[in-house]
């Protein structure tokens, strides 16, 4: 877990959530989402629950892969950033998605609600969603 003077940021969250072979995902969403947390990503909603399957999900897909922050800022409790998420799946394909975040911080420093933008970048027509899909 996280204290206000460690705040989390998006790249350390998903290297932890999706590309960390072995880390448990529970422990991985402790350390940097709040209880309260829920997330809308072009356009949907999704509280916690929602979000963790969604993340299950995905490390079934996810063989590997890299954030490249490009823009980051925080100020009080806000936070922003603009990275590109690239995904090798386990059939071998490549996904990357440009991302524009907007988040708020919990008190001790995890994420307690994100709000993103994707714009796909390189992948097949069906992983569109992968931003969401669960």
């Amino acid at each position: 877990m996280t204290t206000a003077s460690t705040r989390t940021d998006a790249r350390s969250a998903l290297t932890d959530l999706l590309l960390t072979p072995g880390l448990d995902l529970d422990e991985a969403a402790d350390r940097h989402f709040a209880p309260d947390y829920r997330q809308r990503t072009d356009g949907e909603w999704a509280d916690r629950t929602e979000f963790l399957a969604h993340i299950a999900h995905l490390r079934t897909v996810v063989a590997g892969g890299s954030v490249e922050v490009h823009d980051e800022l925080s100020s009080g409790d806000r936070y922003a950033d603009r990275h590109t998420m690239e995904v090798i799946k386990t059939d071998g394909s490549t996904v990357r998605m440009e991302v524009y975040l907007f988040a708020e911080f919990a008190p001790d420093g995890r994420f307690r609600r994100i709000e993103e933008t994707t714009l796909m970048l390189e992948g097949a027509d069906a992983d569109r969603n992968l931003g969401s899909a669960r």
